[in-house]
């Protein structure tokens, strides 16, 4: 067996907190842009940290697993 959790979790995330890709915080005009397709480096730091936090809580504090028998 086999633990899927955190492939599945960092690969989600991953996509969903690319900067540009769905939203940017900051945004270059606005705080919040979305589907602009464009990133700056306040905004790549900002979504690295947002990363790194929720990976931590599902990974660590949540304890989420996925075993594919």
């Amino acid at each position: 067996m086999f633990n899927w959790g955190s492939v599945v979790v960092t690969v989600m995330l991953f996509v969903l907190l690319t900067p540009g890709l769905l939203f940017q915080v900051p945004g270059r005009s606005r705080c919040i842009e979305f589907g602009n397709f464009q990133t700056s480096a306040a905004a790549i730091v900002l979504h690295s940290l947002l990363y790194f936090a929720l990976v931590c809580l599902f990974l660590i504090a949540i304890k989420l697993h996925f075993y594919l028998g």
